[in-house]
């Protein structure tokens, strides 16, 4: 079925393809991002992690002909606020909340940006979101909490990082609806790599003082490593893409993908077991991506 475009040129259709492609690559890489970071900060304090990740990312996709497109200087005001929304913000306040919850809680906080994108979206465009997002993203969402539910009861999460973990989710929710219109323009890998340029000199103070209160070890360096240039460079370029293609609100489905991935990994990585409720709450989140994948009647 050939893709339906709305005025902003984002694809209303069914998903086609290359959107499942991306969307299942992003979410396999992001998936273990959780995993990336908790291992990191067992010698790297939150700053240098958050600026690490962001310097690498930058670095890897600098290294692509199509990052370095040129951009026009009216495209530089969306940029930073993906800079600072999307890229500085979450990295770290994700790092700060991982300090003070579970990554299964901080896993199952970002399940709530599919709402939380939606929610912007109706806010910048005054438009009503379709009636098989709206469902698509509610059966979603009740897989998420079946699939989080037996990691959950009993978590450690303190309420200043569930709050910081929430802030992060409304900062990817104001930048991916920010996204689409760059990203049509100019490509996901030259505005993401200067998204995080950007994002890079803004955490310098932060990731210079948290440099110097870590501590360099192969282990946790190698997972920065992994999480800057795979999980912040390579992923956000792909999401950028994605997002441009078929807009905000339904690659959001994104956050309940995520999930499932790190359940996986999990299972296949770590010989960890696979809960009932984790499966029934997989079923369930694939059903509610099927329903946002499908064209709106």
């Amino acid at each position: 079925m050939k893709a339906i475009q709305t005025s902003d040129g984002s694809n209303v259709g069914q998903f086609q393809l290359q959107d499942w492609v991306l969307l299942i690559s992003v979410a396999a890489i992001w998936g273990s991002s959780f995993l990336w970071i908790a291992i990191g900060l067992g010698r790297y304090d939150p700053g240098a992690i958050a600026f690490l990740r962001v310097l690498l990312g930058a670095a890897a996709l600098w290294a692509f002909a199509p990052a370095r497109r040129p951009v026009a200087r009216s495209a530089w005001p969306g940029i930073t606020v993906v800079a600072i929304a999307g890229n500085a913000v979450p990295a770290v306040f994700f790092a700060l909340a991982q300090q003070r919850v579970e990554s299964s809680v901080a896993g199952m906080i970002n399940s709530l940006a599919p709402f939380a994108v939606l929610f912007v979206a109706v806010a910048m465009t005054r438009k009503a979101p379709a009636r098989m997002q709206v469902i698509g993203l509610g059966v979603g969402l009740v897989g998420a909490a079946l699939m989080s539910s037996p990691n959950i009861w009993g978590a450690n999460a303190q309420p200043l990082g569930v709050l910081l973990a929430f802030m992060a989710v409304v900062g990817y929710a104001i930048s991916n609806n920010v996204t689409p219109p760059l990203q049509q323009a100019y490509g996901g890998p030259a505005i993401i790599a200067r998204a995080l340029l950007v994002s890079t000199v803004v955490l310098l103070p932060y990731g210079v003082f948290g440099l110097a209160r870590s501590e360099l070890k192969p282990g946790p360096t190698l997972a920065i490593v992994i999480l800057g240039v795979a999980g912040t460079g390579a992923a956000r370029a792909l999401f950028a893409t994605l997002i441009g293609r078929v807009g905000a609100p339904r690659s959001s489905v994104m956050g309940y993908i995520v999930p499932v991935f790190a359940i996986l990994l999990g299972v296949l990585v770590r010989n960890e077991r696979l809960h009932p409720l984790e499966a029934l709450g997989t079923a369930v989140i694939l059903l509610g991506a099927w329903i946002i994948s499908r064209r709106p009647r």
